[in-house]
């Protein structure tokens, strides 16, 4: 047990910089107190005194503003970071590692009781400030959840969820998402992680690219009806320069 508790408090060090006690993060850290209270609630709803898991889950809720259902289960060294507002519901499943940030929500789509109605985290997930998770289905290991995504589909296992609703973006290396990680990144994506602003930067790209070659095709159509006896065959409003700003699109979708 007390193996289990310094697994907790350390796991809190690694992952945030702001701490710098263990006697700090014992008593100043919510997220830390939601998981310890979470432990006695679920052992209570699982040996059948539901409503004592549901009434010291109702009493973290009131002390952290984490809102955990007892009948969840929550894996070894997971951290809730800042967290309020976080609600996980009955049928969700937290592995071990995960880190989860303020406002999250691991919630179902089924009104139908003694089903899988909430999401499954694998290891060492991490799911962004906001973002909502909702269904029955697998989050896999590694995998990251922008903020504010919307989630209604299974995440593979090192991939990046961002977007509403959520668009999945596979994992470039395969490795997890994890602290000991040294690109780990706290709230889960960069600025490298939109799939809409890859394409739009692709776009811009190649209209600028198209663009030069025009040109470039018109100012030697120009130099061949100079030279040859049909005079100026060139069409006034052609155009001789380049005039796509692509720069400055790059720069509005952050580039």
């Amino acid at each position: 047990m007390f193996a289990r508790l310094r697994s907790d408090i350390q796991c809190v060090l690694d992952r945030d910089p702001a701490a710098r006690s263990v006697f700090e993060v014992v008593t100043c850290y919510p997220g830390l107190h939601a998981v310890w209270l979470h432990r006695p609630a679920h052992w209570c709803w699982n040996h059948g005194f539901k409503w004592m898991g549901r009434f010291i889950s109702h009493v973290a809720r009131f002390a952290t503003g984490i809102e955990i259902h007892p009948g969840a289960k929550v894996g070894e060294r997971v951290f809730f970071d800042h967290a309020m507002g976080v609600v996980v519901g009955e049928t969700a499943e937290i592995g071990d590692g995960c880190t989860i940030y303020q406002g999250v929500t691991l919630g179902g789509t089924s009104l139908y009781k003694g089903t899988k109605r909430h999401p499954t985290l694998g290891k060492d997930v991490v799911v962004s400030a906001g973002a909502k998770v909702l269904g029955g289905f697998l989050v896999g290991d590694g995998a990251k959840i922008g903020s504010n995504a919307v989630v209604i589909k299974p995440v593979p296992a090192g991939a990046t969820a961002v977007g509403i609703p959520a668009r999945i973006i596979p994992s470039k290396t395969g490795e997890s998402a994890d602290v000991t990680d040294p690109k780990f990144q706290a709230y889960g994506i960069t600025q490298e992680d939109d799939p809409l602003s890859q394409a739009m930067r692709g776009l811009i790209d190649t209209t600028a690219s198209q663009e030069h070659q025009i040109a470039l095709l018109w100012c030697a159509i120009e130099k061949l009806s100079q030279s040859s006896r049909d005079g100026d065959c060139v069409p006034k409003d052609a155009a001789r320069e380049e005039c796509f700003e692509a720069d400055k699109l790059n720069q509005l979708i952050g580039k």
